[in-house]
């Protein structure tokens, strides 16, 4: 069994965002691994720990990010939680991709490693924290002409398919795909392991892979800016908030809290 889980390193969601030349500043000292990519890192472990030894031994689970070098830190987290292997696309093309620019580079890595030998699942989370797009999982399925099962709370694998529950508001579905799939996880579907002293320390030294679009074989007009499918034309700070109002009723707290929603327009 071999499983691919991309990963995004991500600005820390608590932090100001902030904007240059209409992007994000991604700064590494305030950010983390997306936190909906351990759902998926904890599926990938879960369904190689329940495989036989000699399957076991012979599995691996590699974790894949899209990005400059800081997003090693999030290939460093999937380490310690127990991956085998970190590939890290880089190239200054990929600069301001959308959605389908970093699509189309995770299809390329993943076909990239099948050239080494079968890929047969690709884990991700459910929506990236800083975007919540959630749209990757689908659009990679139809680059790779992979089935697509999302949103998955329970996954089972057996007799080479993939089996998932998941839960929508008026009812529970169970889907079944043949495998090689794609699969995303819902956040409701494991609780992500804590990484032991033994996995830290080894992360630490553990190679990372860096792969450029030349190595993947894909046209920089493809991707970044150049191949973007949407563009911001500008972008400014948040507002600060107005100064609180306080009103002490003295019998016309009524008539004043309707006199400010007429006064700001809500109603």
């Amino acid at each position: 069994m071999r499983i691919v889980v991309p990963v995004k390193y991500v600005p820390d969601i608590n932090a100001d965002r902030r904007f240059s030349d209409c992007r994000v500043v991604r700064d590494p000292a305030e950010g983390s691994l997306n936190e909906l990519d351990e759902n998926a890192l904890e599926a990938a472990l879960r369904i190689i720990e329940a495989l036989g030894d000699d399957e076991r031994e012979a599995s691996e689970i590699v974790a894949l990010t899209v990005a400059p070098a800081d997003g090693d830190l999030a290939l460093r987290k999937a380490f310690q939680m127990g991956v085998d292997r970190g590939v890290r696309v880089t190239d200054d093309a990929l600069a301001g991709s959308d959605y389908f620019g970093t699509t189309a580079a995770i299809a390329a890595a993943v076909r990239r490693l099948e050239s080494e030998g079968p890929v047969d699942l690709v884990i991700t989370g459910m929506a990236a924290l800083d975007g919540l797009g959630s749209v990757v999982p689908a659009l990679l399925a139809a680059e790779l002409g992979r089935p697509a099962l999302t949103l998955a709370k329970k996954v089972a694998i057996e007799s080479g398919a993939l089996t998932i529950t998941r839960e929508t508001d008026d009812a529970t579905e169970e889907l079944s795909a043949p495998l090689p799939a794609v699969l995303s996880v819902a956040d409701t579907a494991n609780t992500p392991r804590f990484p032991n002293f033994k996995l830290i320390m080894a992360a630490r030294t553990k190679q990372i892979e860096a792969w450029s679009l030349a190595d993947l074989g894909l046209d920089a007009a493809s991707v970044g800016t150049a191949g973007a499918r949407t563009e911001t034309t500008s972008a400014a700070p948040r507002p600060p908030r107005p100064e609180v109002e306080l009103v002490q009723d003295k019998g016309e707290g009524g008539t004043a809290l309707a006199e400010f929603l007429i006064r700001n327009e809500l109603v």
